[in-house]
């Protein structure tokens, strides 16, 4: 079976220089990439130039990626090229881009490098691209796995937003963190079950019994 997993942040640039980004070493994503190869799946690995945790995942097609817009058009490329199996979309990507710079006089900067002494700026954010949202269309027969990091509210309210990450975007399952689920991930599977996972190394053995799991079954129903 061919797996996808994006991984790592990407960014959106200010201007040629700068740039904006999310925190994310790619940690998960690596650590699952290798696993999945260990395992026996033919991976891409699509990680962001971003990526800060070390080594490359062994025995996987890496692919590096900057923007979403970059990402998706590597997924489109594969998706064309390739039978995907599996979908892991742990990527950490921009929810915003930049749609302008003004400065102080209300004139939009244009150029290059936007001069340090140009004073006070003003940047102006609109949604970037949502990967998650195009995956079903991409690979309709895929197994889709979305991540959803939390950190406002309570761990019932965390959970809630990863069913309607399920629901709003046609995936099969989703890996929730961060402060608002505490420690640990759950993996939320349909049709509804929610598992808590204590670590990274549980939840790549986890995440590749659910996969061969779910083959299985698919096997069996045609």
């Amino acid at each position: 079976m061919k797996v996808i997993v994006t991984t790592g942040p990407s960014f959106e640039p200010i201007d040629e220089v700068r740039r904006l980004t999310n925190f994310s070493t790619g940690e998960s994503g690596v650590r699952l990439s290798s696993h999945f190869a260990a395992c026996g799946y033919d991976v891409f690995c699509l990680r962001g130039v971003g990526t800060t945790f070390p080594g490359a995942p062994e025995n996987c097609r890496h692919v590096p990626f900057t923007t979403n817009d970059d990402l998706l058009g590597h997924l489109v490329n594969i998706g064309r090229e390739h039978e995907i199996g599996a979908v892991f979309h742990v990527a950490a990507l921009c929810d915003f881009k930049v749609k302008a710079v003004v400065n102080a006089e209300g004139r939009r900067l244009q150029m290059a490098k936007i001069d340090s002494r140009a004073g006070g700026l003003t940047i102006e954010l609109e949604p970037a691209r949502k990967i998650i949202s195009e995956l079903r269309g991409l690979f309709p027969n895929a197994l889709l796995v979305g991540w959803k990091y939390e950190l406002n509210g309570t761990r019932n309210d965390a959970v809630g937003k990863a069913w309607r990450q399920l629901r709003e975007n046609r995936t099969d399952a989703c890996v929730l963190n961060g402060r608002a689920y505490g420690r640990g991930f759950a993996f939320c599977s349909l049709p509804d079950a929610v598992t808590h996972i204590q670590g990274k190394e549980e939840l790549a053995h986890s995440l590749s019994s659910w996969l061969k799991e779910r083959k299985r079954q698919r096997e069996k129903e045609g």
